[in-house]
């Protein structure tokens, strides 16, 4: 049994709070402020054994003009029309206001199934309110304190009855369809993205570089909140689509600033999800600005999707406003390389958010940035060419301590990681570490990926080593005749 139910209201009524509470999970930012939500977020709910979509909305506001408040309810009113069920949300203790009745009417007018929840509810607080839901009209309401938990079971039987119904309408509709059994997909890699785990990318960057636009370009649709603003995008919001035939789940996150500059707790709150997605992610666009490219906030911002092992992919948007493109590329070419060596061989493609030129070339360099981050390498040809690597240059002998790398091995992938054996392995310096890794990209055709090479001490195979043992003075004497005949 599923179905899809909005949760909707005016701001600062407890919806993500109760978002929170369905999911099982904090996904959504909760903050005392009104209007802290403001695109939608989808998470996979449960309440008794009903299994559910529920979306967090941004609250309701009486403007229609094109501000950033009426474009948040814009999007708001469209979760509405494509939800199964709507979750009105009024705050008990407030009781219901003007809004409140506004909105009633048009919830009325596009969803069939509303369902009012007086939240808030617990104590003696909130009785006026809920007994003031009666005259919203929309039936009767059910009482609930998302904060604590209270209501769910009431509001479990008062839904159970819409899913039912639209769960036989769905049975009723649906075409009957010849189930193939042949064996098409049997020699799928098994890292190939599927619909049931589709490929998990997390979009970051500066404010107003326009990841949101991207997101909405990729997907097909104007489902993320977009505009003139910087930092319109306060939670890490993931969309599922199908990119050029990929399945992908997408991350679209706040824009981030230097830590130096953020003094509010919501962007703070916002930063760190969207960090948190960056770690949920397989391949990480980090996504510049080409008017202003490579500031150092970008510097930061890639770097930090290597320390995490990320795929990473740059993407310099706005192209379409540049003039001299070949120019252009040349220079963030060279400034790239230049100034993060340590993505060298990282896909660095141009798009237009705005027009959606380059999409084509952005996937590709997800694919290819994807499938580099999954390679592995045989034993037999590490060790094939570790020989020729140290035969062409030979590890240093600090200390007249003479370094022997015996064995090398892949230890995971995602990202490439390789243990490699030998003696001394404190002494070995970092520029030899640095060589070794440039060889691993250049002859196995890993450009970009971050890649993990550690050395391990082998050990001495003498069981006596280390160990002191008494000579006999028989021995002791022996062994001195013996001297003195030599």
């Amino acid at each position: 049994m599923s179905f899809t139910l909005a949760i909707v209201g005016r701001p600062n009524v407890g919806k993500s709070t109760l978002f929170n509470r369905l999911v099982g999970r904090k996904l959504a930012l909760v903050d005392d402020q009104p209007g802290v939500t403001r695109d939608l977020r989808e998470g996979e709910a449960r309440l008794g054994d009903l299994r559910f979509i529920a979306i967090d909305s941004a609250g309701l506001e009486d403007v229609t003009d094109d501000s950033l408040q009426g474009r948040m309810r814009r999007l708001t009113e469209r979760a509405v029309g494509m939800a199964d069920i709507c979750l009105f949300v009024i705050d008990a203790r407030a009781g219901v206001t003007a809004q409140d009745r506004t909105f009633a009417d048009i919830l009325r007018k596009k969803n069939a199934h509303v369902i009012v929840a007086a939240n808030k509810a617990e104590g003696n607080a909130g009785e006026s309110g809920f007994l003031e839901a009666y005259s919203l009209g929309l039936g009767e309401p059910v009482r609930i304190s998302a904060e604590h938990g209270e209501g769910l079971d009431e509001l479990y039987h008062i839904i159970r009855p819409h899913a039912e119904a639209l769960e036989a309408k769905a049975a009723l509709d649906a075409p009957e369809v010849d189930v193939d059994v042949s064996d098409d997909d049997a020699d799928e890699g098994p890292r190939k993205p599927t619909r049931e785990k589709p490929l998990q990318i997390a979009v970051i960057g500066r404010p107003n570089a326009g990841k949101s636009t991207l997101i909405n370009k990729i997907i097909g649709e104007e489902r993320l909140l977009t505009g003139p603003e910087a930092g319109i995008t306060r939670d890490a919001i993931s969309v599922s689509a199908d990119y050029m035939g990929t399945p992908i789940r997408i991350f679209d996150t706040a824009g981030m600033r230097k830590r130096g500059k953020i003094n509010d707790k919501l962007e703070k709150l916002s930063v760190a999800d969207g960090l948190r997605a960056v770690r949920f992610a397989e391949v990480v666009v980090v996504l510049i600005d080409v008017a202003i490219p490579f500031e150092q906030q970008d510097l930061r911002i890639a770097d930090f999707a290597e320390t995490e092992g990320r795929a990473v992919v740059l993407a310099a948007n706005k192209w379409d406003l540049e003039e001299e493109k070949t120019e252009k590329l040349k220079e963030l070419r060279e400034a790239f390389e230049r100034l993060l060596p340590q993505l060298k061989g990282a896909p660095l493609v141009t798009v237009s958010a705005k027009t959606g030129k380059g999409l084509d070339r952005l996937h590709a360099a997800i694919m290819k940035a994807y499938d580099v981050w999954n390679r592995r390498v045989t034993t037999a040809k590490l060790n094939q060419w570790l020989g020729a690597m140290t035969e062409a240059h030979p590890p240093p002998a600090p200390g007249g301590r003479r370094i022997k790398l015996k064995y090398m091995t892949q230890a995971k992938t995602r990202p490439p990681a390789f243990v490699v054996k030998c003696n001394h392995a404190d002494l070995l310096p970092e520029s030899y570490s640095r060589y070794l890794v440039n060889g691993l990209r250049a002859d196995f055709d890993m450009p970009g990926t971050p890649i993990r090479l550690m050395f391990r001490d082998q050990g001495d195979t003498n069981p006596f080593k280390d160990k002191k043992f008494h000579t006999p003075s028989r021995l002791r004497k022996h062994r001195g005749k013996q001297v003195d005949k030599g």
